[in-house]
C-alpha cells in the first residue's frame, strides 16, 4: 500500500474514533524505522516501516500533535536520519537522549513543553519496559512488534478512545 492510500486508509480509521489523541508520542528505534540508530552511519540513506509515513501525514491532516521519545546513544545520527526523511518538522518535540530512567523523562520533557496531559497522549514503542513506565503515567501506550502499521495505529486509536470515553 502506497503513502498516499496509507494516510487515507489512517484517515477513515481516525474518523470513526470517537476521542482523539491530542498527542502522539513515537520511539524511533524498531517503531518508526527498522534499525537501531548507533549500528548506522549519518552517510546512510535511511527508511521508515512502510507505513509510518503516511500515518504520521494523516495525523497532521487531523490537527493532531507528534512527538518522538527515543532512548538513543546516538542523537546526532536520529536527528540527522529526521532530516533526511523530511519528517522533523511534524513533530512538536523531539527527545532523543540516553536515559536510565525508561522513557519517563522523556514524557516529562515533553509534557512541560506542550502542556498536554499525560491521559491526552497516545505512545507506541517496540520494548515492553518503555511500555510499562509510561503507561504507569497515565499514558495509553501500545508494544509494536514489527513497527508502526495500521493495525498496530487502529488498536492505539481504540485503546485511546476507550480509556478517555468519558473525558470531553
Amino acid at each position: 500500500m502506497g503513502e498516499e492510500r496509507v494516510k487515507e486508509e489512517a484517515l477513515r480509521i481516525m474518523s470513526v474514533i470517537e476521542v482523539l489523541p491530542r498527542l502522539v508520542v513515537f520511539d524511533l528505534d524498531y517503531t518508526l524505522w527498522p534499525f537501531y540508530c548507533e549500528c548506522r552511519s549519518k552517510r546512510e540513506k535511511p527508511s521508515l516501516y512502510r507505513d509510518a509515513k503516511g500515518i504520521m501525514y494523516a495525523l497532521r491532516d487531523k490537527g493532531v500533535d507528534m512527538a518522538i521519545a527515543s532512548r538513543s546513544p546516538t542523537p546526532d545520527i536520529a536527528n540527522t536520519f529526521l532530516d533526511k526523511l523530511s519528517i522533523k518538522s511534524l513533530f512538536v518535540a523531539t527527545e532523543i537522549f540516553s536515559s536510565w530512567s525508561h522513557k519517563t523523562e522523556h514524557f516529562q520533557n515533553i509534557q512541560r513543553r506542550t502542556n498536554i496531559p499525560y491521559k491526552s497522549m497516545l505512545f507506541f514503542d517496540d520494548e515492553d519496559r518503555n511500555i510499562d513506565s509510561v503507561s504507569k503515567m497515565g499514558v495509553t501506550s501500545v508494544l509494536v512488534e514489527n513497527g508502526l502499521n495500521l493495525d498496530m495505529f487502529k488498536l492505539g486509536l481504540r485503546n485511546f478512545a476507550s480509556s478517555n470515553s468519558n473525558q470531553e
